[in-house]
């Protein structure tokens, strides 16, 4: 089941670059750089859950969970695994598109 309640409004900077083991001073590029980048992965993920494309699912997904799981998004990247994994099993009855928009919803609640 998708996770419908992940906030990002938040993050602490020094919890975050503890967690990661990098200076708080870090942490606004790294963040900047996950929401352009997962911009365009997002967009791969869309088109291919589209045109159920199971090993575009499978590597689209492998890439938001790794970048996510790097900065400790932990319910992107618990998402991300789901889709990844549905992806590699080719589950046509996965719920690929409310996992879609749940982790678009949780980037979008990433500020910097």
């Amino acid at each position: 089941m998708p996770i419908l309640d992940a906030d990002y409004s938040r993050v602490d900077y020094e919890d975050m670059a503890k967690a990661i083991g990098l200076k708080p001073k870090h942490i606004p590029l790294l963040i900047a750089s996950f929401i352009e980048e997962s911009a365009s992965t997002m967009e791969s993920l869309k088109n291919a859950i589209e045109a159920r494309d199971y090993e575009k699912i499978r590597s689209s997904a492998h890439a938001i969970k790794g970048s996510a799981g790097n900065l400790k998004f932990n319910e992107v990247y618990e998402m991300a695994r789901d889709i990844e994994f549905a992806g590699v099993k080719q589950e046509g009855s996965f719920e690929y598109e409310a996992y879609f928009e749940a982790i678009k919803t949780a980037i979008g609640t990433i500020s910097l």
